[in-house]
């Protein structure tokens, strides 16, 4: 009767000790919560002598199970690594160290078959595949290897080099896939999941590898021009270990959600490619965007008009609209039944600044043309001046078809 009443009160303690948990969990840890204190009441009902020790062992084990693993578990087996075999052109200058012969030579290109590696997940249960451009540009074959070692030759269904997203496609059905997560509600500080196939370990045991750490930081923004060309914005940052070999795998929260790609790190060794904690990511709401254009037009389409033709603010313009400076511009001409026009935008207004970005003159408006990912649909907040008062209008971007 008193180990009957002992069992009875650790149960209770148990049981109130998860309800406690259960209000700051998600639903999902909700469920793996009930399943660990079930477990513990289950054994402690059986027929077997009451032990702590028994007790205190299976809270252990239990407790080794958290969001994290159940996250990896989730998601490992939709991560894939590929094998790429690529054609790279190279320069070649003969006689690079001697100064005379090299004032005749402007060298040769040769192209050269080379092997790289990287990662990438599965969408859809048919094998769509997600992974970034750079991982199979200018690809001759490309080879999926799933968890297991299965392996598979992979098409490439489009890509983007701009945004530097790929879609893959393989003939499989039945496949494990991943699920989005939305990543304009990542939180600063939280746990962040990468997945792949760094320095090639998915081929020694056809298991991707994974790293833990924490969102850094949320909408980096990198220069187009320091980017090799491909648009870097609204990045997400982490101190989960990317190494050379990860691009195109998942980041992951503990939710077992995709957040963004693993894209690039930067790295403070000499050996390329190995981590030292500043790693990013393409964010998941632009990759979701992004693979339905390619999927359905195997392209992205970021011909756009305004219908706007605007010019440079002079000081003597600038008097005349009662502006303390010359920054900003001018518009000079709106198309009829234009974006511009439905934005109710007016000829001599000035655009001061454009989704919160100060404008000070032409070349600023092509800098955020050219450094953001825009294209039909999009829309543009602009700071407009007229007549000695500022405001706000939107005006939507309209697609035009080539």
């Amino acid at each position: 009767m008193k180990k009957s009443f002992t069992m009875l009160v650790i149960v209770n303690i148990y049981l109130f000790l998860f309800v406690s948990a259960c209000n700051e969990q998600s639903d999902a840890e909700k469920r793996a919560l009930m399943q660990d204190s079930l477990a513990v009441s289950e054994s402690l009902s059986s027929a077997q002598p009451f032990n702590a020790m028994n007790v205190a062992q299976i809270t252990i084990e239990n407790s080794r199970r958290n969001a994290i693993t159940r996250a990896v578990e989730m998601v490992s087996p939709a991560v894939v690594g590929i094998n790429v075999t690529q054609i790279r052109e190279y320069v070649t200058q003969p006689f690079i160290d001697d100064p005379f012969f090299r004032q005749f030579f402007r060298g040769y290109r040769s192209r050269q078959q080379v092997k790289s590696l990287g990662s990438g997940f599965i969408i859809s249960p048919d094998g769509f595949i997600i992974t970034n451009e750079h991982v199979v540009s200018q690809a001759t074959e490309i080879i999926v290897t799933l968890p297991g070692g299965e392996k598979y030759q992979a098409q490439i269904v489009g890509s983007d080099y701009p945004s530097d997203i790929a879609l893959l496609k393989i003939n499989a059905e039945n496949l494990p896939y991943v699920q989005f997560g939305d990543s304009d509600d990542v939180i600063i500080g939280e746990w962040a999941i990468a997945f792949g196939n760094p320095f090639g370990l998915f081929d020694v045991g056809a298991e991707p590898s994974v790293s833990v750490g924490v969102i850094s930081a949320v909408n980096r923004d990198f220069d187009r021009g320091t980017t090799e060309g491909h648009v870097y914005q609204d990045m997400l940052q982490t101190d989960a270990a990317i190494n050379s070999g990860n691009s195109g795998g998942p980041l992951v929260n503990s939710l077992g959600e995709v957040i963004g790609i693993n894209t690039f790190i930067y790295s403070g060794s000499d050996k390329v490619g190995t981590s030292i904690g500043l790693g990013f990511a393409l964010p998941s709401n632009r990759v979701k965007r992004i693979f339905n254009e390619l999927k359905l037009y195997g392209k992205v389409n970021r011909s756009f008009w305004t219908g706007l033709k605007v010019d440079n603010i002079n000081r003597l313009m600038a008097r005349y609209l009662g502006l303390n400076s010359t920054e900003g511009v001018i518009i000079e001409e709106i198309e009829k039944n234009s974006p511009a026009s439905r934005a109710q935008l007016e000829e001599g207004d000035v655009i001061l600044a454009i989704n919160e970005t100060r404008i000070r003159n032409v070349d600023d408006i092509w800098r955020i043309i050219e450094n953001r990912d825009l294209k039909g649909g999009d829309t543009l907040k602009l700071q407009v001046f007229r007549r000695n008062r500022t405001f706000n209008v939107t005006m939507k971007l309209e697609r035009l078809e080539k």
